[in-house]
């Protein structure tokens, strides 16, 4: 029987080594070495924390979050932040983030992995990001009217913040798939793995752009909604943005939506659908053609193609 790698024979003897432990396997006496032991197992040891850590750091650091659906519930649990490029301004208030983890998007030194530019090689690339905190004014949507100054707030979103680079929070995922998120800029000197740059919510408040967001599920993020509503609050006094000519009563954004959300709840069914009570409409049966003269004098019946085929060979 072979001797396994640890375990000497009794007649081993060194007067350096450590008093061996005498085992008795299958009716043979070996010496078990304690030091060879614990080295086999401290590598093993080694080994499976390796790979566990690798695999932590993998996910927590360099695994990119392709998609919304990339975006697990224990990731907005965490209220992770990551960094990406924004592709796309959808609208006033969302945007598409490309996900860039980790290192190698940005100096040349280091660079090896680019942010695509073509819309096909963005497709299911990109997170929808919904931003927290505000609400801008809504553009035409489903039939729907836009807002006054929604434009203008699409604009000034486009020209700040396209083709940039920002930092998120995932905070959770509202009705529609997009993920809420506390955005910032990336801060100017400073890394931002460690410190984070302006709000972005908090500056269209200022610009006078959007209105604090107070319906249910608000997240307003370490700033608070005091802050959120005291940025708004000077927009309005110094008149700028969409408050520049502000004169009466104004529709909110959050009134508009209401509107329309109670104006599709009251809209009666189309006259077109059938209710479960109303039969359906009667099958219409297609006549036969009529047997021609050539088809009289062959039997007066239609033969298929292998009647034909047949019928060929007999003439």
């Amino acid at each position: 029987m072979p001797a396994i790698p640890w375990f000497r024979s009794s007649n081993s003897s060194d007067p350096r080594s450590k008093p061996p432990v005498v085992a008795n396997v299958l009716g043979r006496t070996y010496k078990f070495d304690t030091s060879q032991q614990v080295f086999a197992l401290s590598c093993f040891a080694l080994g499976a924390g390796s790979a566990i850590g690798s695999a932590f750091v993998y996910r927590r650091f360099f695994r990119r979050l392709r998609s919304s659906g990339w975006v697990t519930p224990d990731v907005l649990e965490r209220k992770r932040w990551v960094r990406g490029v924004v592709t796309s301004v959808g609208d006033a208030d969302n945007f598409r983030l490309y996900h860039t983890p980790a290192f190698g998007w940005r100096w040349r030194p280091i660079k090896f992995r680019w942010v695509p530019s073509k819309a096909k090689d963005l497709t299911g690339e990109t997170i929808h990001i919904r931003i927290a905190g505000m609400d801008a004014p809504e553009a035409s949507h489903f039939g729907r009217e836009a807002q006054p100054y929604s434009a203008e707030s699409l604009a000034w979103l486009k020209s700040k913040i396209e083709g940039k680079t920002l930092y998120c929070q995932l905070v959770r995922r509202d009705q529609y798939s997009r993920i809420v998120a506390v955005v910032t800029y990336p801060p100017r000197l400073l890394p931002g793995t460690f410190f984070r740059g302006k709000n972005l919510a908090l500056e269209m408040l200022s610009a006078g752009w959007a209105e604090v967001y107070s319906l249910t599920g608000a997240e307003y993020g370490p700033e608070g909604k005091e802050e959120h509503e005291r940025c708004e609050e000077e927009a309005r006094k110094k008149k700028v943005g969409m408050w520049e000519s502000e004169s009466g009563p104004r529709e909110s954004v959050a009134e508009y939506k209401k509107r329309y959300r109670d104006a599709t709840a009251e809209k009666p069914p189309s006259q077109s659908s059938l209710s479960s009570s109303e039969e359906p409409p009667p099958v219409r049966r297609q006549r036969r053609q009529p047997i021609t003269t050539k088809e009289k004098d062959n039997g007066g019946a239609r033969k298929s193609w292998l009647g034909r085929f047949f019928g060929r060979g007999s003439k």
